[in-house]
């Protein structure tokens, strides 16, 4: 069956994780996941996936905590990792080879970040987890995800989220809030939509990575965009 992708780069917020829950992880969720990506797998699609860590804990609660800054980023990588072992625990348990990569060393859970190793990974079928943000401070996991996505050549990222693409004011909160099918970068930029961070939006146009917004809880949406469905919203050059 002819893909339209064939190596994704999937970001998931460590929110989409919870479930009904109001913190942590609920298994549920994980293999809801594991078996979308086992759906694309069937379909020779190469997976990278980028988790967040905000159902367990954001740099930016570090200042309501007490915490200086820096050290709150580094707990938020920390968290990520958690949700990526969790990830990778589902996947195992489906027979899914997977390989677990931290941008910081931790050899005895995760690989270190080297490009050529991961794209090696990519091409036997392995699903890639990439952990631990950037590495660095100051960062978020949009950001992680869009560099990842440049350095391994991905052909489109897809950002899941919990409602179906992209509109012109929060939906969740205004029901007269429009939908976008199709935007440019410039577009973006020019309305002021709120998409991923300056800095990883920024990556994404410099590269030509095209980002698809989409509805992560519609098990069905992932195979779909694949296979060159019009689902959520797509940004490109």
């Amino acid at each position: 069956m002819k893909t339209r992708y064939k190596r994704i780069l999937l970001k998931l917020s460590g929110e989409s994780l919870m479930g009904e829950k109001s913190y942590g992880i609920d298994p549920a969720m994980l293999e809801m996941y594991a078996s979308q990506i086992s759906d694309l797998l069937v379909l020779d699609v190469e997976v990278a996936v980028v988790i967040g860590g905000g159902n367990i804990f954001r740099g930016l609660q570090a200042a309501e905590s007490g915490i200086e800054r820096v050290q709150g980023d580094y707990m938020g990588m920390m968290a990520t990792v958690i949700n990526g072992m969790a990830l990778q625990s589902a996947l195992e348990t489906k027979g899914i080879y997977s390989r677990l990569i931290s941008a910081i060393e931790m050899k005895e859970i995760a690989e270190p970040y080297i490009r050529r190793r991961a794209i090696r990974h990519l091409e036997k079928g392995r699903v890639v987890i990439f952990s631990a943000g950037t590495g660095s401070p100051y960062f978020t996991t949009d950001s992680a995800a869009a560099l990842r996505a440049s350095e391994i050549d991905a052909d489109v990222i897809l950002k899941g989220t919990r409602v179906d693409g992209i509109y012109n004011v929060d939906p969740l909160k205004d029901p007269s809030a429009v939908r976008f099918e199709h935007l440019t970068f410039a577009k973006v930029i020019q309305l002021g939509l709120k998409v991923m961070d300056m800095t990883a939006f920024t990556l994404c146009q410099e590269n030509n990575i095209p980002i698809v917004v989409f509805d992560v809880g519609d098990t069905e949406n992932l195979r779909r965009i694949v296979l060159g469905e019009r689902i959520g919203t797509l940004v490109e050059g």
